[in-house]
Order: C-alpha cells, then structure tokens, then sequence
C-alpha cells in the first residue's frame, strides 16, 4: 500500500512532533504548514516555558508526559539540548495541599514514575531559594524538566527532513478540499497540497481549522500571565555552568540549575533563567481571547517579544501572584519585572487534549489543546491512529468523541474552559461535580427525585441521584451490620451513610434506579446483524428478544468497549453503549459498510435523549412488576438476558431481564414522555411493598460486589478480555470479528497481568481508585474502582496486579502515603452461583 499524502497543519511543538513520528514509520510524503515562520512560528509553542512534569491522575497524560521526556532528551546539538533534566518539585503550604501531594506520589509510583516525598529541609536543599518555614512538605521527581520547545521544533523538522518531510512557513489555509467524504487536500494562499490526511496541530487556532471541515473543536484561547524577573543575586552567585541566554538556539531549558518549582497553592510554577526566574500564574481572573484581540504580526516581525500568542501584560492581575512567590522565595524582595507578557494557551471543557478524526470528514485528523508537556506522546499517539489504525495507548480520555452536543455549544466551551484554567492547580475529588453549569441533562423524573430529596451528582451532562435524603429514616431500622464505618475525611466527601440503607433495600426487598445516563443506541436496516456480527465478540445471531453481554475490540484485542445489545426484530437492535466513541465508532463502520455494499445498509442513532430508563432490582421485584404487566415475568416466561415490548401500567415499555447489581430485576426502557407516568406507576404500586428508590452509591457497591467491570475505569483498549476476566464474552466460533486474530493462541497462555478482586483486611479503610497497589513490598500494580461493599461488610477494590497473584494473596494499596492490607478474593463476592439473578 502507498505511503499517505499527509499534510500537518502547525509546526509547533506537536506538528513537528508528528511529523519525526510518521517519518520514523516510513510515511515521508509529508508537508508542514504554518503561516508563521518556522521555527518561530508565533503560537503558543514559541513563548513556552516548557515544563515537562509527569504527575497526573491520568495515566495516559502521565505516560505521554514521561514518553516526551525521554524522546527530548534524545535531541541535542553542540552545546544545545532539548531537554534539561532538573527535576520537579511540588511544595505544599497547607494540610491539605500536603495530603493532596501524598495523593500524588500515589499517582507517579502507580503509573511507574519515580517520586518521592521530601521534609522541608530537603525541600530547602533541593531548591535553596525557598522559605522552608511557611513548607511542609514537597513532592520531587528527578524526571521531570525544562523542554526547549522551540530548539526542539527544529531539531525535530531536522531529522523528519532529512526523511522526506517538506516544512513551508509563511503559509496560510483557506480551506480543505474533499471528495466523498473524505479529504483530498488542503487550499492555500500559495495553492493546492494534495493529501490523503489532514491533521490540525494548530493549538489555539484549531477551532479555525475545524471550521474549515464543518468540525466544532471545543477549545478557548486563554491567556496565561508569565513573568521574568530581573536578576536575583543569589541566582548571579550560582550561574557558574549555566547558559544565562534563553533564546532559542541555545535552547531556553538549558538556562536553569535548579528544580522546576510548583506553588500550587498559590496558583504558582517557577523556572529558573540563569541569573532570574520565571513565574508563571493561573492566581487570575480567567481571560479568553478572540481571533479578534490577537496581534497581529508579519512574519519578517515575529521574534520573541512579537508574536500574535503574546499579548500585553496586565500588572493589576499579578499583584497577588507576585506578593505569594516573594512570600515562598524571599530572594525575589529585591527583585523587579524585567519582562511580562500575558501568553496564549488552549483550555478545553475539561481541561484535556483533543485527539480524533473528523466525523464529518474521513482522514481530517486533530490533536489540539496539547501542552509542550505532552507533546511527543500525543504525536506518537495520533502517528500510530493514522499508521495502524488504532493507538497503543488508550485515547478515551483524549477523544474529541467524548463530549455530548451539549458540550460543543459556544456558551458551554466557554464556561467551562474558563473553569478548566481557574481548577488548573485546584484539589479535585474523584467524584467532585462542576458547580456550573448544571441542569443541562434531566431524566423524566427528575421532579420526583427532587421531591425525595435526591443528591445530584453531574456525568456527561447528566443530573444523577447519589442517594435519596427520603431514605434517612431507613437508617433506624438498618441492622447493626449493615451500618457502613466511619470514613476519613477525604473518602467521606461525596457520601452519606444512606447509601448502606438503599444497598440493604435492594439486597433485601426492591428499588428502582434511574438508568436514563446510560447511552442507549439502536441501529437498524438489512445489514445491522452482519455489522454486529463483525465488530463485538458474542454471537448476536440470536433469536428475537435476546441479549447479549459482548465486547468491542481493537484490532490487537484490546477492549474498546463492552455492550449490551438486544435484539427486538430481524433488523432492529437495541445497544447499551459506553458513550460517544461508541456511538462514532458504530456509526463509522455503518457508512462503510453501507458504501460498500449498499443493499447492506445500516443507520446508527442515538436515542438516550429520547428514551428513558428505570432498573427495577431486589428479591421483591417480580412481587412489584407483574401485577402491572401482562408480560410473563415468570422465570420461565422471560429468562434471565431475554427483552419483550408489552406495557405497564398501560404504559408502552421494553423490559429486558438484566441487572448491574446483581439481584432479580429488569431494565424497563420507555418513550421520554411517559417517564414520569411510569415512575409514578412503579411508585404507586410499589409503596406498599416497600418500595424505594435508590442512587449511584449504592449501585456502584453492589455492582462491585458481583464483580461487574466498569469500561473507561476497570478496563480499556489497553487491556484484552482474558485479562479483565471477561472471556466468556467472547465467542470464537460465531465467525471473523474485528480482533479476533489476535485472541489466537493457547488458552491455557500464562497472562502477564489480571484484574483482581481485592477486599481490605480491617474492614474500614477506604480507597478510592488509582492508587498504587504492593506486592511482597514492591509496586505491582494499581486500583481500578474502589467502593465499600454493604453487604460483604468491607471495602472492596479492583486493580490490575501481576498474572502469578492468586486468590488468598496478601497485598497492600498506598492510600495518602499510608499501607493498607487487603487480600486478594475470589469473584463474585456475591451470589457466585446466580441464583439471586436468576430467581
């Protein structure tokens, strides 16, 4: 097969990036646009202060950020390197920011980085022009550093010319041409490039460049206050060895001795150059800025004091930032402001990275919102989608698929990037909601668990019920055993002792649970089996009314997703997704399949907003549903994963017998419109049994309790079925699927590494996910989800561990520095004979 025409749009940090990677797998027809010069083209990689720091709670941003230190620190020349080991350095001035550390070096050593916790004094010595009396404590990571980002642009174009690659500054684009879907080139001031691929690493300006293909690209230009001081004696008096130029020949990480710094209590990071540091604050107001409000600067203008990502500085909005670095650094009470500049970054809804291709546009590719911290790994990234097809790193958290339409309206982009740069450094709960805004998604009963006194939680948009305060009362007749302990604080946050209640209920009599949240897709038409057929592993050439548990695999195995999928006619099938990758990814292959083979036509649509979803579970539920039905809810009348279209209450619904929690019950689906009459139906009928509605919290522990893997958390692309203990999902001898081959070998094939089913030995210690997991005293492995099991008595955990732990073994999980012991278990800790289920 030919090698791509591929164009990159942007020659900063990532284009020339992606440009080394595609050129190191042997793709060299490329061509790098920038309508600035390169290799100071103006964006935000020519003002970068190019830190490099790899603690993160994702795992795929730390893995990214540690790829792109090792790969810098391969580029030097005479006198000049890309990357300058120094380390990095997190100190903490409060309790909590203390704690918060601890909680970060759980992060490093689970994801493999190495860390350590220092005392003040070692602080001090690390970094001897801090104030240890007003430290703590800090977090080092001798890994981390300062990127050259501009130095590195060019040594990266070096070696990817010297592979083919065509590198053209001064370069505008006008458009993107396409046939058929799919691009063919790129339209300049200068003219025509062909290309097979487009990708947008144009950093602030993507949202132009999606435009350009009808893509909406969720990012706002923000500007970000950066400050050189003049020199600091004490920096003058140790500048022995250390280049005092910071251009860009030189390589501007090259000028610095000591740690990167991070205050961030404070809001604060600090780098030195030579003789000064730099300070870099988000302790401001957020600022976005329109294409509008930029300079506007000619190439033959652009230097390092010019260029359209810098903008003026605001002195009245680093007052605050300079009083707390003189506070933390008493060498700068002396010291002035030889320049300052406020500096344009992308900041998305969340706060992360933008990777995907176009689902407009076939081959029109994106990885914006990419830091000069992440750069390199990102390119990998994204070189291996367009080489191979799929990353070897897992890009869920990354793909522009992850947001509703919802997230992509201008008024919410905006809000919430500007939320995303003021919770930069901000202590953030792992189930912490955003405060706004809020109310975006609502189930059809919505009103009703206002009036029981819900606690909302926000996912995607959605408005979900933790726990009912209706419920309180449950707790005085709650046997003594099922009364949850007490937590400590951090794990308490976000949890109320109801939830042991709505647990014990479901355990012991019935609830109903809004499942609304749950994406829901139908895909329908002449070829809809075969394409089902053809990318999950379970055999879906079933007879109407059943339901299949299946996965999605990349092709290397990996589990892109687990599903649901019922069939409800010989063409007309119901699936429980994951989210919007699914549904892009559904909807990829229905187009191709459709092309290519058009009386095989297949639709994909999404049908949550439309529908509704009510799971009714506990050892009372046939008790409550069959009076309302004519349906046979019997077990022999409607088997355990078996779906039919009847009513309730009048009502038209579609019950299937499934259950996440691992009790007799149905997920009964309806039309939006009839949501609250159904609910209120099931509540009226149900009062007199008992009957209460219960939230995520308890559901979360019971489904844990029956072993129940939740993707994106438990599992992703980066793991197979065998690992995760889920293959009895797959069905080799339905038939070719997609990653099929790669299931291929013996099955008795030692696996390398599991997902196990820890229990915590005392009983109370709670954990809360992504923690570093030890065995016989070294790091194994790390926490998956985590949450305290009413009914087992103890919190459980998952976590991926070696393939040699065995049931019984001793681990130990670092929880805020501290050893936990748990034990590994048996699953499911509940029911293990389905007999509950299956009643």
């Amino acid at each position: 097969m030919p090698s791509p025409r591929v164009v990159i749009i942007g020659a900063g940090i990532v284009g020339a990036n992606l440009a080394d990677e595609l050129t190191a797998r042997g793709v060299t027809d490329i061509t790098v646009l920038d309508k600035g010069p390169i290799p100071l083209t103006g964006g935000s990689t020519s003002h970068a202060p190019g830190l490099v720091f790899q603690t993160n709670s994702s795992k795929t941003m730390t893995e990214f950020a540690a790829y792109t230190a090792a790969k810098l620190s391969s580029l030097a020349r005479p006198g000049a390197r890309a990357f300058n080991a120094v380390g990095g350095l997190e100190i903490a001035t409060s309790e909590r920011r203390l704690a918060e550390l601890k909680r970060r070096h759980g992060w490093a050593t689970a994801w493999g980085v190495e860390a350590r916790l220092v005392d003040p004094a070692e602080a001090k010595a690390l970094h001897p022009l801090i104030d240890e009396s007003i430290v703590l404590g800090g977090l080092h990571l001798p890994g981390d550093g300062l990127a050259s980002a501009v130095l590195a642009v060019e040594l990266l174009r070096e070696r990817a010319a010297e592979r083919g690659a065509r590198f053209v500054g001064g370069v505008r684009v006008t458009g993107v041409e396409r046939s058929a879907g799919r691009v063919t080139g790129v339209v300049t001031d200068d003219g025509v490039v062909p290309a097979d691929v487009v990708i947008s690493a144009a950093g602030f300006w993507g949202p132009e460049l999606g435009e350009l293909v009808g893509m909406r690209v969720p990012l706002v230009p923000m500007a970000h206050q950066y400050v050189k001081t003049t020199a600091v004696r004490e920096l003058a008096e140790q500048a022995d060895g250390v280049a005092l130029g910071g251009s860009h020949v030189l390589g501007s990480g090259n000028s610095a001795a000591l740690p990167i710094l991070r205050h961030q209590d404070a809001g604060l990071y600090f780098r030195q150059h030579g003789e000064s540091l730099g300070i870099g604050s988000y302790d401001h107001r957020p600022i976005a800025v329109g294409y509008d409000e930029l300079p506007a600067v000619d190439g033959k203008d652009m230097g390092e004091h010019s260029m359209p990502s810098r903008l003026d500085f605001t002195p009245e909005d680093f007052e605050r930032a300079f009083k707390a670095s003189r506070q933390l650094l008493p060498a700068l009470e002396d010291a002035g402001i030889a320049d300052a500049f406020n500096g344009i970054f992308s900041f998305t809804p969340d706060g992360g990275s933008l990777v995907g291709e176009s689902p407009e546009v076939r081959g029109f590719f994106i990885a914006e919102a990419v830091w000069v911290t992440h750069s390199a790994g990102v390119a990998k990234a994204v070189a291996e989608l367009v080489v191979d097809g799929q990353s070897a790193t897992d890009l869920h958290e990354l793909d522009v698929a992850r947001f509703e339409e919802i997230h992509m309206t201008d008024a919410y982009v905006l809000e919430t990037s500007k939320q995303s740069f003021v919770e930069v450094y901000d202590i953030k709960h792992p189930l912490e909601p955003r405060q706004s805004p809020r109310n975006l998604r609502v189930s059809p009963f919505h009103a009703r668990q206002r009036e029981l006194g819900g606690y909302f939680l926000e996912a995607a948009g959605w408005e979900r019920p933790h726990w009912y305060e209706a419920n309180r009362g449950l707790l005085d007749t709650l046997p003594a055993e099922w009364h949850q302990p007490a937590r400590d604080d951090w794990s308490a946050q976000f949890d109320s002792p109801i939830a042991a209640a709505e647990a014990h209920a479901t355990r012991t009599n019935v609830a109903m649970y809004d499942m609304t949240a749950l994406k829901r897709l139908e895909v329908s038409g002449p070829g809809a089996l075969r394409l089902l057929q053809g990318l999950t592993t379970g055999q879906i050439d079933k007879s109407i009314g059943s339901v299949t548990y299946t996965l999605m695999l990349t092709e290397d195995g990996g589990i892109r997703s687990d599903l649901t999928v019922a069939r409800i006619g010989d063409d007309l099938f119901q699936i429980g997704a994951n989210g919007g990758q699914d549904l892009d990814y559904l909807t990829r292959a229905a187009a191709d399949q459709t092309a290519a083979s058009p009386a095989e036509w297949v639709q994909v649509r999404d049908t949550t907003g439309g529908t509704c979803c009510i799971g009714v579970w506990g050892p009372r539920a046939r008790d409550l549903v069959q009076p309302l039905t004519p349906a046979d809810l019997t077990n022999n009348g409607l088997k355990y994963f078996r779906a039919v279209s009847t009513t309730i209450a009048g009502i038209p619904v579609r019950i299937m017998r499934l259950s996440y929690v691992g009790e007799l019950g149905w997920e009964i689906y309806a039309s939006a419109e009839y949501g609250q009459r159904l609910w209120d139906a099931l509540w009226g009928a149900g009062r007199p049994i008992g009957l209460i509605a219960a939230g995520r919290a308890a559901f979360n522990s019971l489904r844990l309790e029956k072993g129940y893997r939740s993707w994106g958390a438990d599992m992703t692309t980066e793991h197979t079925p065998a690992e995760a203990g889920l293959e009895f999902a797959v069905r080799p001898a339905k038939g070719e699927f997609v990653g099929k081959a790669a299931l291929d070998g013996p099955a008795d094939a030692p696996l390398a590494r599991r997902l196990r089913c820890l229990t915590v030995d005392d009983g109370t210690s709670m954990v809360l996910g992504k923690e570093p997991v030890y065995v016989a005293g070294d790091v194994a492995g790390y926490v998956t989800s985590a949450a305290f099991g009413h009914t087992v008595r103890r919190p459980v955990a998952y976590a991926w561990l070696p393939g040699d732990v065995e049931v019984g073994d001793r681990v130990e999980i670092e929880y805020f520095g501290a050893r936990i012991a748990a034990t590994v278990q048996a699953e499911p800790l509940v029911d293990p004979e389905m007999a509950k289920i299956r009643a």
